[in-house]
């Protein structure tokens, strides 16, 4: 993935820098397929080798209506410190988009 591709997907979530925290957190609770999808234990597990494994992230969550909700909820919540797949990326692709999306909303990456 490429800085321009980080670009685009921070853009995309803009629309969602005035939603509450608690607003996105209904809605992906409500409407994200992996929360009533997979039991807990029938989960995709991300390869333990340390790197991204991004077409299990896509297929996870192909087909959820609120993948940029999810993805704009865990920017926020976690930031750098995420684990698992949020928003159909692995944790590695949203540690690197962070930097970009914290930018575009005015502030430094901490």
């Amino acid at each position: 993935m490429t800085d321009c591709d980080y670009e685009e997907m921070a853009a995309q979530l803009d629309r969602y820098a005035d939603v509450p925290d608690d607003v996105l957190n209904e809605v992906v609770t409500r409407d994200g397929l992996c929360f009533w999808a997979f039991e807990r234990a029938d989960m995709p597990k991300l390869a333990g080798d340390g790197s991204p494994d991004r077409e299990l992230a896509a297929g996870m969550c192909a087909g959820c209506p609120v993948i940029d909700e999810c993805r704009e909820l865990d920017l926020r919540t976690a930031g750098p410190d995420t684990v698992g797949v949020w928003g159909a990326l692995p944790d590695t692709d949203r540690r690197a988009l962070h930097p970009v999306w914290v930018r575009r909303r005015g502030g430094e990456a901490r």
